[in-house]
């Protein structure tokens, strides 16, 4: 499906909410997804811990639940690997097996060197860790809050160490993905060109139950295909240990993306912040930081389109899909003017829409590409994550207009259909879980930040 085919029904400019009662929607999603010392995405879809949904719920519960914000963080860094990795996914042992797939036996990660003493995944998503810990300090400071992030500051410099050290696979100073799940957009048009090189066939799939498409429509989902394609790249991680050395020597995914390592410099910005509170240097945070922003515009930055474009280290070539992974490195705050100006223009461009009184929410690949499709994941649908990371970055570098409407366009999406996992771009139907965890804890975030006068 193309743009233009959907029958869009604008959000209305005037619209309101109550925002108490979207609160009280939002924290009853959040109690209800709570699980003895974390939060589950969802009931249904995802019912063990996932680590980049920790982070974003950790700063929507800071705003009512403190001490679950840092209990989220806490219980997900204690599956920390030894080499400083956090798991994508921390399991549940309560659960039955079977309850997703691909489960504990599936990922094998007991056995792997260094892997802590529960089951986990053996891949990682973008560390947007230290960013979640610093906002839920922020939110609610004070003595038991200073005590969580002193506790919690070696945990996350190991873990950019581990993506600095283990993960720098070009050595040009940028940490690589191994699995398109490692970005967070799992099936974005992103990573059409780099997973066409995996062999693998759908057929694959007849010796797997697919959990998810029982309980969300398969239009909605990514294919068998895909799916196929994503065993056979765990599969080769899981045969070699999950090791990480020598991954340029024939792993069948290797891509640097834009998020990933917006995420990945943003967090030693905020790491040079916190490190004084704790004790220690802000010195080296900054200067790694500056040296990832450096890496990312050398490396991902197309002057062509004035935007940011994963790169596949299997053919060196920067992969042309323009979609909501460039605009992210927004959230740098020393990127310079004329990469905030390009970025600017892009999200305010036809493809995203960004503007002071957006009548379509943020949409996750480019609307105007004959690719776009509405319903499907990350192939078109609207996400609240990116579109709040969007929102930080256009607040840092002076567009408190634009960041106004983008702000204003998530709420609306969550007053008129709940709070999803994901909405349709064109006309804020709901899509996905019905009861997500980062949507109602970005929702509070949002409520408990003062609009903006174009909001009023």
């Amino acid at each position: 499906m193309t743009a233009g085919t959907t029958g869009a029904t604008p959000i209305p400019a005037g619209t309101t909410a109550d925002p108490s009662g979207l609160a009280r929607l939002a924290m009853a999603t959040l109690d209800a997804n709570w699980e003895h010392d974390h939060t589950v995405p969802s009931r249904t879809l995802y019912p063990h811990q996932w680590s980049w949904d920790s982070a974003f719920i950790a700063v929507g519960l800071a705003r009512s639940r403190p001490e679950r914000a840092w209990r989220e963080l806490a219980s997900l860094f204690r599956a920390q690997w030894a080499d400083g990795r956090v798991p994508h996914i921390v399991f549940n042992p309560a659960l039955r097996v079977g309850a997703y797939f691909p489960g504990p036996d599936f990922w094998g990660t007991a056995g792997a060197d260094g892997a802590p003493g529960v089951a986990t995944s053996g891949l990682v998503q973008p560390p947007v860790h230290a960013l979640g810990a610093w906002l839920a300090y922020r939110r609610a400071p004070g003595p038991a809050g200073l005590a969580a992030l002193r506790r919690l500051y070696p945990p996350l410099v190991a873990q950019q160490r581990y993506l600095a050290d283990r993960r720098d696979v070009a050595g040009d100073g940028l940490a690589c993905i191994v699995h398109p799940w490692e970005s967070g957009l799992d099936n974005s048009p992103a990573w059409d060109e780099p997973m066409a090189a995996v062999p693998a066939e759908a057929a694959v799939m007849r010796a797997y139950r697919r959990h998810d498409t029982a309980h969300a429509d398969v239009a909605h989902r990514p294919t068998d295909l895909d799916y196929a394609r994503y065993l056979a790249i765990v599969a080769a991680y899981r045969d070699r240990g999950y090791a990480d050395r020598d991954l340029a020597d024939g792993h069948p995914f290797l891509v640097e993306c834009p998020l990933f390592n917006a995420a990945f410099g943003a967090a030693e910005h905020v790491l040079a912040r916190i490190a004084p509170l704790v004790g220690a240097d802000p010195g080296p945070h900054r200067a790694r930081a500056a040296r990832i922003t450096e890496a990312l515009l050398r490396r991902l930055y197309d002057p062509a389109t004035g935007t940011f474009q994963p790169r596949d280290l299997r053919t060196d070539r920067l992969v042309p899909a323009r979609t909501v992974l460039g605009l992210m490195p927004l959230i740098l705050p020393d990127l310079p003017p004329r990469q905030v100006e390009g970025l600017v223009v892009e999200a305010c461009s036809e493809r995203f829409g960004v503007a002071r009184r957006m009548d379509r929410p943020l949409p996750s690949h480019d609307r105007t590409a004959p690719d776009f499709e509405p319903l499907r994941y990350w192939r078109g649908p609207s996400w609240l994550n990116v579109a709040w990371l969007l929102r930080r970055g256009l607040l840092a570098h002076g567009y408190p207009e634009l960041a106004g409407g983008l702000r204003r366009s998530m709420i609306q999406l969550v007053a008129g259909a709940g709070c999803h996992e994901y909405f349709h771009p064109d006309t804020g139907a709901g899509l996905g879980s019905p009861a997500f965890g980062w949507t109602a804890a970005l929702l509070l975030d949002l409520l408990g930040e003062a609009p903006t006068a174009d909001e009023d």
